[in-house]
Parts: structure tokens; C-alpha cells; sequence
């Protein structure tokens, strides 16, 4: 079996989101055949994405009917410089935002990154609110970055995830008072001079709004997608759709709508009432035609792992953790649509 043959056997592997099969779409670099191995490249782009390794199991089992052992590696190509891109080593940016304060963004964005290293991933958590710092406390860091010789930042490790945080830089007590042109030096100091190293996901927690913190990261970083978090009510979406059009007008990929505080469980009698209301998140993905990411309890445990810096979502057999875990294989499959359509469409 050569090359060729093979590709014709890679023709049975659909890709479900898009809709033809892998070799058709692009998506397979290369393929290297030596003896009863074959050494195949996929232009897969969102590691630990639940789609993607459903997509390298079934390139398995096809080529296993021929008797084949296969090695598969994931690169997405690109026509970029490496010289020139801001964050080389970092494959995936994905932005949470919201269009007002209160409705957990920080604990999505927590959450989510904390939920896509337990699946394996390589991942940093930039809390980039400058103004509110306070991923640190919801993951218990208490070590401060380091300064190398060369004065780059060597930031600090927990749960897997490489963290960065004006709140590391500040007093606790320090109210931070900076106008638009020292936000933006600060943001690309942050993010140009840390050591990021090699990442599957950087996970950005934006400020509430669509101010200076916003517009400077949409002009610095190459973001894969932003994820815009609400609750239900219609106070929040009226704020959601503002950010939403805040990417929009700079062609930034939004992946879809998380509805943070959607129900509550009475812990006494178990029904289920909702506070904020219901379905608003649903509706307003379905009305912009976005994916639906999730729907994310109000659950005092959620607020009991921010205050005591353990994300909910490493809780195991909870099933608060579970909606979270959900969403993050949910934003991870929606990343790797984005990065194998923007290879299909090349």
C-alpha cells in the first residue's frame, strides 16, 4: 500500500461539523508509509478536543481493517512568519468575555482552563482585567512570577495551568488607576515578555465591557475565538449583544453563548427554580445563529471553589462539574472547527 492508496481509504473519514471527508477538506498534510506504519500529519488545530479525537479514532479503525499501525501528529499550516507572530509557541487564544460585570465570566474562563488541562491540554490563564484582578485567588496562587536575567517573566504553575495576573504585580489593597495608551503597553508587556512556552490553549479572561482592555488585546492578539458569557436575564443579554457585535466589527471568530446562573437546585426539596430566568442564553445564541456552549447551574459550591481556589470544574462525579466539563469540550470542539474550516477554505 502506497501513499495514494491510502488517501483513498482516508476518504471514508468524515468530518462531521463540515460536512465531507478529510482528504477532500484539506485536512490531511501528509502521509508516510513504512511498511505496516503509517505516519500520517491531520491539520487538526484543537488538541484534547472530543471531535478531533473521534476523527483520529476513526482514521485508526479504517486503516486498521487493512492492517495497518498508524502514528498520527496534528499541525494546522500556516502562510505566518514565525518571526512575526506575537505568541508563536501558543496555538489556540480564546477570549471570555461578557458585555457587563456579575454574570461569572472569571469563573468561566477559570473554569475553562482548568477544565481543558485536566483533559491533557497545555494551557496559560491570562487574566487580563486589569482593573479586577482575581484569577489568582480562584485557584489558590500564591507564587509570585519570576524575573529571568534577560527580564522576561517566568510565570507561576497550578493545576497544570501557567498563570498571569496583574494581581501578582500589585498589592492587594492597590487600586489600579491607568488610562488607555498605559493599559495597552501593560497588556503587551504582559503578554510579549512572559514566558509562555509551548501551549495547546491560552485562555484569556477579558474585562467586563467593550473598552480600552478589549480593543488593545483585539489589536495585539491573534485570538482563535471568543466566548461570550451571560445569564438569562434580559439585562445581561442586552449587554452580551454589545460584545458580541465588539467582535464582530473586528471579524474576531465568537465559538457561542454560555449561560452562566441558568437554574438552582434547592438542596432542601429538590425542585428547581429560576432566578435569573430561563433559556435567555439559548435564545439569544439561536437568535444570532451561534452555537449554544452550555448552560451553567447556580450552585453555591461553584462560588465556594472561587473563594477557596479550587475550580469546580476538578471536582469529580458532581454534577455542577459535569455542565462544566461540557462546556469545555464543547470550546474545544467549536476551536477545532475554526481552525480545519480556515484550512478547508485555503
Amino acid at each position: 500500500m502506497d501513499e495514494a492508496d491510502v488517501r483513498d481509504r482516508l476518504r471514508a473519514v468524515e468530518d462531521p461539523d463540515l460536512g465531507d471527508d478529510v482528504v477532500s477538506l484539506g485536512l490531511v498534510n501528509a502521509v508516510e508509509v513504512d511498511g505496516d506504519t503509517v505516519r500520517i500529519s491531520l491539520a487538526l488545530g484543537a488538541p484534547y478536543s472530543p471531535a478531533e479525537t473521534d476523527i483520529g479514532r476513526r482514521i485508526r479503525e479504517v486503516l486498521a481493517e487493512d492492517g495497518l499501525e498508524v502514528d498520527l501528529t496534528a499541525k494546522v499550516p500556516t502562510d505566518r512568519d514565525p518571526d512575526e507572530e506575537v505568541l508563536p509557541g501558543v496555538k489556540n487564544i480564546i477570549a471570555v468575555a461578557s458585555g457587563k460585570g456579575g454574570v461569572g465570566k472569571s469563573t468561566v474562563a477559570v473554569n475553562l482552563a482548568a477544565g481543558l488541562s485536566k483533559l491533557g491540554a497545555r494551557v496559560g490563564l491570562f487574566d487580563a482585567d486589569i482593573y479586577g484582578p482575581n484569577v489568582p485567588r480562584m485557584v489558590a496562587a500564591e507564587e509570585a512570577p519570576q524575573a529571568t536575567q534577560d527580564q522576561t517573566i517566568v510565570p507561576p504553575e497550578k493545576y497544570g495551568m501557567k498563570l498571569m495576573s496583574m494581581a501578582f504585580l500589585v498589592g492587594d489593597d492597590d487600586p489600579v488607576i491607568w488610562r488607555g495608551p498605559m493599559v495597552h503597553q501593560l497588556l503587551t508587556q504582559l503578554v510579549e515578555d512572559v514566558e509562555w512556552g509551548s501551549l495547546d490553549y491560552l485562555v484569556l479572561d477579558l474585562p467586563p465591557g467593550t473598552g480600552d482592555t478589549q480593543l488593545s488585546i483585539l489589536q495585539t492578539l491573534p485570538l482563535t475565538g471568543a466566548v461570550i458569557v451571560t445569564t438569562p436575564q434580559n439585562v445581561a443579554l442586552d449587554d452580551a449583544n454589545k460584545g458580541l457585535r465588539m467582535f464582530g466589527k473586528h471579524d474576531t471568530n465568537v465559538l457561542g453563548i454560555v449561560e452562566n446562573m441558568s437554574t438552582f437546585r434547592c438542596p432542601d426539596c429538590g425542585n428547581r427554580h429560576d432566578i435569573f430566568g430561563a433559556g435567555g442564553g439559548r435564545e439569544f445564541a439561536a437568535s444570532n445563529d451561534l452555537p449554544f456552549l452550555g448552560a451553567l447551574p447556580l450552585d453555591p459550591a461553584v462560588r465556594e471553589g472561587g473563594d477557596g481556589g479550587k475550580p469546580i470544574v476538578l471536582e469529580d462525579d458532581d454534577e455542577t462539574a459535569d455542565a462544566f466539563r461540557v462546556m469545555t469540550e464543547n470550546i474545544a470542539d467549536m476551536v477545532g472547527i475554526v481552525q480545519r474550516r480556515s484550512v478547508s477554505e485555503r
